[in-house]
């Protein structure tokens, strides 16, 4: 019998029972394990009890190749899989590979849905990102306002991507009665995120050139743009948590918004880093630069009314992760100059 798509009133009557939790001795695939949410959702389902973890390095299994990825669900059948990003990055990656962005992400995706559909894994929960949502789009953002206004330029490649993905999932579980299910992420940071000026996102990025601004007594830093839009940080341990919980206790077809709730202006959030690296120059904003969107805040009321809400405050999450940027990143020798 086909699964058709669900309505409000049908998110509402679902019960936990309902979901097809994660029993312990599950088999459980994570795609892009040694990524920053791919390592964030190891960590929890460890610390969860499950322990038949299934992983695969880049090398080891290429998810834009389809034939490795048939074969590879085919012979382990997993119970369940967390199809994190294939590919991501800032607005400058964005804006400098969007052959790349466009293209990796829709081919291992789609690789990963169609095969998981073939294998007959029980549940996948397939990831995507705020950037779908259409940049003048009211806020905070609801799950309905999707595909109702266009893009932002920069970051459209990889937002078409995820778009498809997830009308890729609604569509496996209408027409074959699978049991995929998509979270929209805010901007995620934390341990393992990249922190490459050039390919990260604008938070590790930042952190980044402004520590090397510190360490080199620089005497400023330069931000692209205004410093005037707005941008809501979740940490991935309440990415990691939230995903655990959605695939223990949702079923359904309805895309559902993983935020903090909270938001803060790019100036504001470059303050907040430089007090937590201690760097006391000056943040000078390149107004000639883009901008992107001018505001991404998640309405995350749905995911609340299930019974989950985030626990790491930003302030505390950004020195959280300048520790593990240290700790993982530095020698022990620059760690000293550093804490002087």
């Amino acid at each position: 019998m086909l699964a058709s798509l669900v309505t409000m009133t049908d998110f509402k009557r679902y019960r936990p029972e309902d979901a097809g939790g994660m029993d312990k001795n599950a088999k459980i695939y994570i795609t892009k394990h040694e990524g920053m949410i791919g390592s964030a959702v190891m960590r929890h389902l460890r610390q969860s009890g499950h322990t038949r973890l299934l992983v695969r390095a880049d090398d080891e299994l290429d998810l834009t190749d389809q034939g490795a990825v048939f074969r590879f669900l085919a012979e382990e059948k997993p119970d369940y899989i967390f199809l994190t990003s294939a590919k991501v990055g800032g607005i400058l990656a964005n804006d400098r590979y969007p052959a790349e962005f466009i293209y990796q992400n829709i081919q291992s995706q789609s690789n990963v849905i169609h095969a998981a559909w073939q294998a007959g894994v029980k549940k996948m929960l397939f990831f995507g990102s705020s950037c779908i949502y259409p940049k003048e789009c009211p806020q905070p953002m609801k799950e309905d306002y999707l595909l109702t206004g266009k893009l932002e330029f920069t970051s459209e490649p990889y937002a078409i991507a995820k778009i498809a993905g997830l009308k890729m999932c609604q569509a496996y579980n209408r027409q074959y009665g699978t049991n995929f299910i998509t979270a929209i992420a805010a901007d995620v940071y934390g341990p393992d995120d990249d922190f490459d000026p050039e390919t990260g996102h604008f938070l590790p990025a930042l952190m980044r050139r402004i520590h090397e601004a510190k360490t080199g007594n620089q005497d400023k830093v330069i931000v692209w743009g205004s410093g005037a839009p707005r941008r809501e940080c979740l940490h991935s341990d309440d990415l990691a948590d939230a995903a655990i919980f959605l695939m223990n206790e949702y079923k359904g077809s309805e895309v559902i918004n993983i935020g903090s709730g909270n938001d803060f202006s790019i100036r504001e959030l470059a303050y907040i880093l430089a007090e937590a690296i201690g760097y006391k120059g000056k943040i000078v904003f390149d107004k000639s630069k883009p901008d992107g969107a001018p505001r991404k805040l998640l309405d995350n009321s749905k995911l609340k009314e299930l019974g989950w809400s985030p626990r790491i405050h930003l302030e505390a999450g950004i020195k959280r992760t300048y520790q593990w940027y240290k700790k993982h990143f530095l020698s022990p020798e620059m760690q000293g100059v550093i804490s002087r």
